[in-house]
């Protein structure tokens, strides 16, 4: 089976005020949930883009199994398989799973586990149902742990022209940030070193797409490797971290040139704009930094450094803005 969903990323304080309002009609169902996520000591079900999970969920258990794809930003279609399960061990049993994981079962071990309070409403939105589960709660891994605060839409019929506009509804709200992770991948970053500045990823394409579809999924890609740098950005004040955002916006402005002949769509130019705006205010930034490895002396670096500072607060104040959020997630569609 298919999932299709929209992921977005809340702060605690934008999620209370979520709930107070609570925008989707119906009083949510509140369920409390432990996840535990499985793989082999050399991550082969990650490394093939697949995650295995068993979900407690009040008295029940479902075993998960999901095929990522790397390319998605914030909206995910994924193939899936459930089954329902009566412990914590994974069942292999099915012939189809049994290929799925090429030889990995006797070797999976529980890697980290996620403990969320999940909201639950099914919304009605014209011809489309869509669920909406709001998580608040922690990814823990070893030592490590990590907090988790995100709205998910996922629709189940209709239209997924609904998720978005749930996501803007949602955004009017509490001010709200496209979501590039799913949760193992959260789980999968605690247990490595600190994630740093994310290079551009390769986009499988073939000849059977069409225009639209390829479009699509490298925009997705360019979406992801900005969004990964600009949460790496809010951690420090990394220079390759800000010069690797900069270059996933040149991707889509390129993107869009390119494409523009494909599609009669007028938001193309204002889009590629906004996407030039949003690069041009990480140029001083980058200009600083890229002078301060040629200071001939310290007093200059000295003095570049205080102006590094204003320059990346700069930045810091453009990313927060109401006008590059909405850039990268709501863009009104149809």
């Amino acid at each position: 089976m298919q999932e299709t969903e929209l992921k977005l990323e809340l702060s605690r304080s934008g999620a209370g005020t979520l709930l107070k309002k609570n925008p989707f009609g119906s009083s949510p169902t509140i369920l409390q949930q432990r996840s535990i996520y499985f793989d082999t000591p050399g991550w082969d079900l990650s490394k093939r883009g697949l995650s295995l999970r068993i979900r407690q969920s009040g008295n029940e258990r479902t075993q998960t199994v999901k095929a990522g794809d790397d390319a998605a930003a914030g909206s995910f279609a994924r193939e899936e398989w459930e089954r329902p399960v009566s412990g914590d061990t994974p069942m292999l049993d099915n012939p189809h799973m049994q290929d799925l994981l090429a030889g990995a079962g006797p070797k999976l071990a529980p890697l980290f586990e996620v403990h969320v309070k999940r909201h639950r409403w099914n919304v009605m939105d014209g011809d489309a149902t869509v669920e909406v589960a709001l998580d608040l709660g922690k990814v823990v891994a070893a030592d490590r742990q990590a907090q988790v605060c995100e709205i998910e839409f996922e629709k189940k019929a209709g239209s997924q022209t609904a998720l978005f506009a749930l996501a803007r509804k949602v955004d009017l709200i509490t001010p709200a940030h496209l979501g590039v992770l799913s949760k193992a991948e959260r789980g999968y970053r605690l247990l490595g070193s600190a994630p740093g500045a994310v290079e551009a990823a390769s986009t499988p394409l073939s000849s059977e797409m069409s225009a639209a579809t390829a479009f699509a999924r490298i925009a997705a890609a360019c979406l992801r490797q900005f969004r990964l740098n600009e949460t790496a950005l809010g951690w420090s004040r990394d220079a390759e971290a800000l010069h690797q955002a900069r270059v996933s916006l040149r991707r889509l402005r390129s993107l869009f040139s390119i494409c523009k002949s494909l599609f009669d769509d007028r938001r193309f130019d204002r889009l590629r704009e906004e996407f030039k705006w949003l690069t041009s205010e990480f140029g001083d930034a980058r200009n600083i930094d890229v002078m301060i490895d040629r200071a001939s002396s310290e007093a200059l670096s000295s003095r570049l450094q205080d102006a590094r500072d204003d320059a990346y607060a700069a930045v810091e104040a453009s990313l927060s803005s109401t006008r590059a959020r909405l850039l990268m997630a709501f863009q009104k569609r149809g």
